[in-house]
């Protein structure tokens, strides 16, 4: 079995120190499924950011294998600034990790348009509104059956929940839920049973209970968010 160069602890402790929204259990999640990963295999995410969760996956990957990182960047950008692409490969470059990953600079849309290669996994942390989530979870045709698919912000995100919920109830279902670490949701590709589509429903009342910390949040009201749903941080839910 492949070994990664570094232990999960060490590449969190770099991670750890890169700006960004993942928790140390979720980037947990993506090591182990990453790391179990076929000698060779490609990964793709969607939303590098400055590269904490990249940094993860990177270190994670198989003998052979690579990841390719696809964010627009730009000062356009919500969460970027225009030296926010920079600061992503010199994050890589601290974390010796810059041969193993391949950066598009462009959309997820423009990237799937001109795509044929197998996948082996698909991290999507992009844009969180409905259509582009929806959109994103179309990267699953590239993915074998039993192949996994995570979603950052998932029940936490309003546009990212349903883009989730309407691809899950949709006809064209190819993604069964598998379970959440926080707001990173797992799916595995395969046929989709009416048990499947059921499970889906069990985070809604979690994501009800961050959609109301959000509001009080936006009121400014976060000792009323704390009291009340245990949230003490002043960013939203993740």
């Amino acid at each position: 079995m492949h070994r990664p160069t570094y232990t999960f602890a060490e590449v969190w402790e770099i991670a750890d120190g890169i700006p960004g929204w993942l928790t140390r259990a979720q980037a947990r999640a993506l090591w182990d499924r990453t790391a179990c990963l076929r000698p060779g295999s490609v990964v793709l995410e969607i939303g590098s950011h400055q590269g904490r969760s990249a940094v993860v996956l990177a270190a994670a990957l198989p003998e052979g294998s690579r990841l390719v990182a696809v964010d627009p960047y730009g000062a356009g950008w919500k969460y970027g600034q225009s030296d926010t692409e920079q600061q992503f490969r010199d994050n890589l470059e601290r974390a010796g990790v810059t041969g193993k990953v391949e950066v598009r600079v462009a959309t997820s849309a423009q990237v799937l348009g001109s795509w044929h290669e197998p996948l082996a996994l698909v991290y999507v942390d992009g844009k969180h509104d409905y259509w582009s989530v929806l959109h994103d979870l179309g990267w699953s045709r590239h993915l074998p059956v039993g192949g996994h698919l995570l979603v950052h912000d998932s029940f936490s995100s309003i546009g990212v929940t349903l883009g989730v919920l309407r691809h899950g109830w949709g006809r064209g279902a190819s993604l069964r839920y598998r379970g959440r670490t926080g707001s990173l949701a797992d799916f595995e590709t395969g046929p989709v049973s009416l048990r499947d589509r059921m499970s889906l429903l069990t985070p809604l009342p979690w994501w009800c209970r961050n959609v109301v910390v959000k509001v009080l949040l936006r009121l400014r009201l976060r000792r009323a968010a704390a009291g009340l749903f245990g949230h003490t941080d002043s960013a939203d839910p993740f």
